[in-house]
């Protein structure tokens, strides 16, 4: 897996691609190091990486329990510590789910997806996030 990052500008504002080149994502800093609001910031995509990876799994496992699923929507909330390098130290995920759902199905799914298959779980997980979860039912 590989990425590239294109300057786009003299401040922080970076245009992040995939390795096929065809998905752009627009990465900028904070205000306090030049930037502009032109994109996410790099620990943004850190939880955006966390959330999707966790929701990807969540929705396969529950589509092979023949759940049906209206819709999805995943909140990921930080905390960082105060001292440089402000790394996370907690890190809460809020499924919304709507949909014919059995809760506990969709409890012990939930469970795997984001404790077991997630890989960006995992590796936060290693370097001492606590990670947690909780499930909301629209």
């Amino acid at each position: 897996m590989k990425i590239h990052l294109q300057r786009k500008n003299e401040a922080v504002h970076f245009e992040g691609s995939s390795e096929l080149g065809n998905v752009k994502v627009n990465i900028d800093g904070s205000e306090s190091i030049g930037g502009e609001g032109k994109g996410v910031r790099p620990m943004e995509l850190v939880l955006m990486a966390l959330g999707s990876c966790s929701v990807f799994d969540l929705s396969s496992i529950l589509k092979k329990q023949r759940q049906i699923i209206e819709d999805i929507q995943v909140e990921v909330e930080g905390k960082r510590r105060e001292e440089v390098p402000n790394i996370f130290t907690h890190i809460h995920i809020t499924f919304t789910l709507k949909g014919q759902l059995d809760e506990a199905k969709v409890y012990k799914a939930a469970e795997l997806a984001v404790k077991k298959y997630c890989s960006v779980h995992d590796m936060l997980a290693a370097g001492g996030v606590e990670i947690t979860y909780s499930l909301k039912f629209a």
